[in-house]
């Protein structure tokens, strides 16, 4: 399977795309041209901005431009959306990631080092995450994204109870304090901002570390 092109690898039945051809169609996409199929960001079916790319041999736009720009805009990609179901689709998380690191996500335990910057209390490890953890064009992303919901001043802080897990911990009072029925949703909103092995926390503050400003 090592050998096959980007084209090859989009014809792969659908039972047999394990990890092993997730890997791979990450590897080779990156390094692909693309056809795009709009000039404009679509609106895809989960209500967030995707633009929307063909993988074709006639293809002439390379995918780490592609990639690069849609960074810089909060904007997802979806690959071969005219098939029944997209050969991908990659949340704004998933872009931004490889902008910085090269790979779309980690497994989770992956990246533990370097993501803050550990204060210790005498209950918890705290600290604002970095700019490798979160870049400020991401924040200004999701600045941007809580601002349309009218929210401006959204507090973050990162935590953890040993010091090496941490959680992505987003203030409730900031948000509004939403009812809990409603924390799921904001939660997979934000999510979608975020790489996939990014764990997110929605927190009171009270009894907490001092949240930052995102």
């Amino acid at each position: 399977m090592e050998d096959l092109q980007i084209h090859e690898l989009v014809n792969t039945p659908e039972e047999k795309r394990d990890t092993h051809w997730e890997n791979l169609f990450f590897h080779k996409l990156s390094q692909s041209p693309l056809n795009l199929l709009s000039e404009e960001p679509q609106t895809g079916p989960d209500g967030w901005p995707y633009l929307l790319t063909q993988i074709s041999e006639k293809a002439t736009e390379p995918a780490s431009k592609i990639i690069t720009w849609l960074a810089d805009k909060g904007i997802g990609l979806v690959v071969n959306p005219m098939k029944e179901y997209p050969d991908y689709v990659f949340t704004y998380g998933m872009i931004w990631h490889f902008k910085e690191t090269g790979y779309f996500y980690h497994v989770a335990d992956q990246r533990k080092t370097g993501t803050v910057e550990i204060q210790v209390d005498n209950k918890h490890h705290y600290g604002e995450p970095t700019k490798e953890y979160l870049p400020d064009y991401v924040r200004k992303i999701l600045r941007e994204f809580f601002r349309d919901q009218g929210l401006f001043a959204i507090k973050i802080l990162m935590l953890s109870p040993d010091g090496k897990n941490f959680d992505l911990a987003v203030s409730l009072e900031s948000l509004g304090n939403p009812p809990s029925h409603e924390h799921q949703g904001i939660a997979e909103a934000i999510s979608w901002f975020l790489p996939p092995h990014y764990s997110l926390l929605l927190i009171s503050e009270r009894d907490l570390p001092k949240f930052i400003e995102l």
